[in-house]
């Protein structure tokens, strides 16, 4: 499971100043076990739009955001409402919100943070990743997010190693900056390139005692522990 959690409502409504016509589209998995997600969290913000004069153009509940083909499936029968909708709201990890950004032709903003939970999330469908750095920065980043993408997880734009595209550690991937510089360009926001993201806070990278109390947990530091102990004695009785 992707462990994450709602942004700050004064956090929310700054990435969303610009936008007027809001569509929400909410991830039914991990979001939901996290307490962070399901129909309940869409009305909650559907309410917190209203009252803060933005426009709701319409929700969507989907099993999973980190399935591109269920996400594109989905939206097809909500084209309508989002050709009235500015920004698309993504309440989900930051796989959802890369996902859905890249099968829309709107800006994705996330709704929630990603907490890093040092150990095995899961596994997905999709080529998207997230580190769990624990502040998303996908609304500034057209929704590809620079940390993963990025070898050197700048934030600030592309370092001056990369040359047609392609990044100077490994020369057959591409830059991050460059794809992230292509799709604000495609959307209409290359002005999010003169904003200021805010500082990482590296505190975040650690495992909340909230979290480490959980059975999950418990569970993943068990395996670690056994697997641990199984190669010390082995290795001793080599020796």
């Amino acid at each position: 499971m992707v462990v994450n959690i709602p942004k700050p409502d004064k956090e929310l409504f700054n990435m969303l100043d610009e936008y007027k016509g809001i569509f929400i589209v909410a991830c039914g998995g991990c979001p939901v076990g996290c307490d962070s997600g399901g129909m309940e969290r869409v009305k909650e913000l559907e309410g917190l739009l209203v009252k803060n004069q933005k426009k709701v153009t319409g929700n969507a509940l989907i099993d999973f955001l980190c399935n591109k083909a269920l996400v594109g499936s989905r939206l097809a029968s909500h084209i309508e409402p989002l050709r009235n909708t500015d920004a698309v709201l993504v309440v989900s990890c930051g796989i959802g919100v890369q996902a859905t950004a890249s099968m829309i032709d709107l800006p994705a903003i996330p709704a929630n943070d990603t907490l890093s939970s040092q150990g095995m999330q899961g596994l997905w469908p999709s080529s998207e990743r997230c580190a769990g750095c624990g502040t998303c920065y996908l609304a500034l980043t057209g929704g590809i997010c620079p940390i993963t993408t990025c070898s050197k997880s700048l934030l600030n734009g592309m370092c001056g190693g990369q040359h047609d595209g392609k990044c100077e550690v490994e020369e057959s991937r591409d830059c991050g900056w460059y794809l992230i510089f292509n799709r604000l360009k495609e959307l209409g926001k290359l002005d999010n390139l003169k904003k200021i993201p805010m500082l990482r806070d590296y505190r975040k990278l650690d495992v909340p005692d909230k979290e480490r109390t959980t059975t999950r947990w418990a569970l993943e530091k068990t395996e670690v522990y056994s697997e641990t102990v199984w190669k010390q004695a082995e290795e001793k009785k080599e020796a």
